[in-house]
This record gives C-alpha cells, sequence and structure tokens, in this order.
C-alpha cells in the first residue's frame, strides 16, 4: 500500500472521524436518537480515522486520486 493521503487531508480525517464517534454519546441531538443514525456515524468516523492513521485510502487508489506529495 503506497500512503495516497497527504498532511491536511490526514488532520481533517482525524478531527471529523474523532468528531463522529463522540459526538453521538455527548450531544443529546434529535438526529442521534435513531440508532441507525447513532451507530452509522460510529461506523465512518471509525472508517475515517481508521484511513487517516494508515495513510491509504482505497477510494482515493480507485479513483486515481493523491492528496499527499510523491
Amino acid at each position: 500500500m503506497t500512503a495516497n493521503i497527504g498532511v491536511i487531508d490526514r488532520l481533517l480525517r482525524f478531527i471529523i472521524g474523532f468528531s463522529l464517534i463522540v459526538a453521538p454519546f455527548l450531544l443529546e441531538a434529535p438526529v442521534f436518537e435513531d440508532n441507525l443514525y447513532k451507530y452509522g456515524a460510529v461506523v465512518i468516523g471509525v472508517i475515517l480515522v481508521g484511513t487517516a492513521s494508515i495513510k491509504f485510502c482505497p477510494l482515493y487508489r480507485i479513483f486515481g486520486l493523491r492528496t499527499c506529495k510523491i
């Protein structure tokens, strides 16, 4: 696996991913009352944090995108 996620992209993925993991349990927003949205947000957050930590995004590979320098 060749890295295809740059520094700014990784930082944004960590911030957004961590927010999606924590928000459903700390915020009492009406949208998170449904378990589908609550656990869906957590799953997406885990995916974002996971791809940021390994510096590789499979969708970027499929679409030929790269945000890091070669």
